[in-house]
């Protein structure tokens, strides 16, 4: 199973309105608003990394009002 972590900045006041778009993304497995650099944090579970890659660069980074990313990949086997 492969996961990652991938933090969201996004427009100033649409945060409210992306997280409510992630949470109907496919592998999304949380997604909640967090203060700092970053607006949003989003857990990602898929079957291997690629699909979590497409995910991320065609249904997550590809929202309107989304403006950078970063992206967490776990280690597989390090737990």
């Amino acid at each position: 199973m492969a996961m990652a972590y991938v933090l969201v900045s996004c427009d100033l006041g649409f945060d409210t309105e992306i997280v409510h778009e992630i949470k109907q993304v496919e592998d999304v497995k949380e997604v909640r608003g967090v203060y700092g650099a970053y607006d949003i944090v989003v857990k990602l579970e898929s079957a291997n990394a690629d699909i979590l890659r497409d995910t991320i660069i065609w249904k997550i980074r590809k929202l309107n009002r989304v403006r950078s990313t970063l992206t967490l990949m776990t280690i597989e086997g390090l737990e």
